[in-house]
């Protein structure tokens, strides 16, 4: 049996993914090893690990300032800079990609938050980014809200692969989950392939754990009763995984 905790993981059937992108990590081998070493089978991007991995290194200082030459506005800059390293990423993770039949090995970019309101934009972003990365394991991420839904499910029966995020409630849980469904049957009523049209849910956790662990705290130092404080104390660290469980 493997000894390494993560590749354990994989023996039980868990995906573990890495939630964090970088050129230079890329670039060096370090995605590579995590993969061959460790047994990462995917990994995610948004704006907010873009900005800290652009932000944060010279990685990116003369691509930024060659788009800058060419006239590109600082929306083209960034979108270029994460089109290029989620391209770099598919690369590396597509023998993971290969090796589950299209089951893992994954990558995904986000589509603009401002568009989380906007079914047709997140539609139009999601098929436009889609194609600029032009590669079978990228992930576009679309979140769950009350306009993603319809753009999540046009978006699966095009056949882009879509990686929903900002899910915290069961209920937004299984609303996805039948936009997923619908979409598969829709390809399916046309002839459409659907064994390669892939989609995860990516369920808060460690958020709702800040803002439950909080009010408990703020409970705790209200309490007087002895057996009511020791109780609120073992709840502390729980209700997130109480909650993603009932979602699985």
């Amino acid at each position: 049996m493997a000894t390494n905790t993560l590749k354990q993981l994989n023996v039980i059937g868990q995906s573990v993914w890495l939630d964090s992108i970088r050129r230079a990590h890329i670039q060096s081998g370090e995605l590579k090893k995590l993969i061959d070493d460790d047994g990462i089978s995917g990994e995610t991007a948004n704006p907010s690990i873009f900005e800290k991995a652009i932000a944060g290194s010279p990685d990116y200082d003369d691509a930024i300032a060659a788009l800058a030459r060419a006239g590109k506005s600082s929306l083209e800059i960034y979108e270029t800079l994460a089109i290029q390293d989620v391209q770099m990423a598919c690369d590396v993770f597509r023998s993971v990609y290969d090796a589950t039949n299209g089951a893992d090995g994954f990558v995904s970019i986000e589509v603009n938050p401002k568009l989380a309101n906007d079914t047709q934009g997140t539609i139009e972003e999601a098929k436009r980014f889609f194609r600029a990365v032009n590669r079978p394991n990228v992930m576009i991420k679309i979140p769950g809200t009350q306009a993603g839904v319809p753009a999540i499910e046009e978006c699966l029966y095009a056949g882009l692969n879509i990686n929903i995020t900002l899910l915290f409630s069961i209920a937004a849980h299984e609303q996805v989950a039948w936009a997923y469904v619908r979409a598969l049957e829709r390809r399916a009523a046309e002839g459409k392939p659907i064994d390669r049209v892939a989609s995860v849910a990516s369920f808060f956790v460690s958020r709702i754990d800040t803002l439950a662990d909080k009010l408990i705290a703020d409970k705790m130092k209200n309490a007087t009763d002895v057996a009511l404080k020791a109780k609120l104390e073992s709840l502390g660290g729980k209700t997130a995984i109480a909650n993603a469980k009932l979602a699985y």
